[in-house]
């Protein structure tokens, strides 16, 4: 049976495909990995992204782009109408795709939507954090944008979230079902076994610099840690080009601390090993990357948002709500060797059973065929070991 034609909607993707430069968050890895894995699993896949009409057509890893035009292009204020709507309405005609995906809360969520609504086409929204899951979408400062959104979150024909809380909010306040499936992300080679307790600590934070990371949460805890080496792998922001080099000029002026600035993709793997864990600062998030990631290298993820209380329900890190809370779980992995090592080994566990590319792939692939009835039961979904909170 010929294999469903899928179309990824992933505006700023087009570095993350290639290699190239260019913003490359979560996101932008999460669905570029997933485009390359519809096409070497046989589907004939595209991946829908800004980029100059001559990159239109370009082959990557069996992936075909279809380019929206340049970011910046258009007229101030007519900017939405061409090319942003003009630009992805032709970009998916060109694609000709029987699903499209897109991961993202924005007014093109509800610009796909209607599109393939129009067209007889599956729309199928990925939620990529709680915030997006909650009506009153508190981040969408714009009337239209919140209109559109919406209009695309309704109109999906799948609608996928990362937690249970983000299931909750959609049922609850939008009165809307969805189906809660973990994200992929590449890890270590299966027969990986995560190393000794590293000593001296070493605790690490990886992320943008920006006001929601607060980053100098991080920095006052390496001021009370004195005796555990902290690094940072931190990529800017063009908002807060002064925050980061105030951040960077304190780090740099701590004895304990290492500043490493953006660290290279193919090396962020040599930067996880040995770990001692991985401290999220952040106000809010989805279900970031950067915890799989740890995880996938047996390291322990202490953190002030633990979505659906992953690691403190599973035994897999710790959660607390300000820096002196983060400060004592952190103390207590830095001088427990048996605690380090049981969080450890259900971490590298827990990402086996959920998170590896083949293993969360098969689901995607599952859910996307039981919407065009090429499955037509649920029950013949295998089961996943990933079980949201009842909490």
């Amino acid at each position: 049976m010929k294999k469903p034609r899928i179309a990824i909607i992933a505006h700023n993707a087009y570095g993350a495909l290639t290699g190239g430069p260019g913003h490359i968050g979560g996101a932008e890895r999460q669905t570029s990995l997933m485009a390359k894995w519809f096409a070497a699993a046989g589907h004939e896949t595209s991946l829908i992204c800004w980029g100059a009409r001559e990159l239109d057509g370009q082959r990557v890893s069996g992936v075909t782009v279809r380019t929206l035009g340049e970011a910046k292009s258009g007229l101030p204020g007519l900017r939405f109408l061409h090319p942003r709507l003009t630009g992805l309405h032709a970009a998916m005609r060109r694609a000709d795709a029987e699903v499209y995906y897109h991961n993202a809360a924005e007014s093109g969520t509800g610009l796909a939507g209607a599109w393939c609504r129009r067209h007889g086409k599956k729309f199928v929204y990925s939620a990529a954090a709680e915030l997006a899951c909650d009506i009153r979408l508190p981040l969408m400062t714009k009337s239209y944008e919140r209109m559109f959104y919406r209009y695309g979150v309704r109109h999906a024909h799948l609608r996928i979230v990362q937690t249970g809380a983000q299931q909750k909010l959609l049922q609850q306040g939008w009165g809307l079902s969805s189906v809660v499936l973990p994200m992929p992300c590449p890890g270590p080679e299966a027969d990986f076994q995560p190393p000794a307790p590293p000593q001296p600590a070493r605790v690490i934070w990886v992320g943008r610099v920006d006001d929601n990371k607060r980053l100098d949460w991080f920095l006052d805890i390496a001021a009370k840690l004195p005796s555990a080496t902290f690094e940072i792998a931190a990529a800017g922001n063009g908002f807060f080009d002064s925050t980061y080099q105030q951040l960077q000029q304190r780090a740099e002026a701590m004895p304990n601390v290492r500043w490493h600035g953006a660290v290279p993709r193919e090396q962020m793997p040599e930067f996880y090993r040995g770990a001692t864990a991985l401290c999220c600062t952040s106000r809010h998030e989805g279900f970031p990357n950067i915890f799989i990631e740890a995880w996938s290298h047996g390291v322990p993820v202490v953190t002030t948002f633990d979505p659906d209380h992953t690691a403190t329900r599973l035994c897999i890190g710790a959660q607390a709500g300000d820096a002196d809370g983060l400060t004592a779980a952190l103390a207590a992995y830095c001088s427990d060797t048996d605690r380090w090592r049981e969080a450890s080994y259900r971490a590298r566990e827990y990402y086996v059973k959920n998170h590896r590319v083949e293993t969360a792939m098969a689901r995607f692939q599952m859910e996307i065929n039981r919407l065009l009835l090429i499955v037509p039961e649920r029950e013949m979904i295998p089961d996943s070991p990933f079980v949201p909170a009842s909490k």
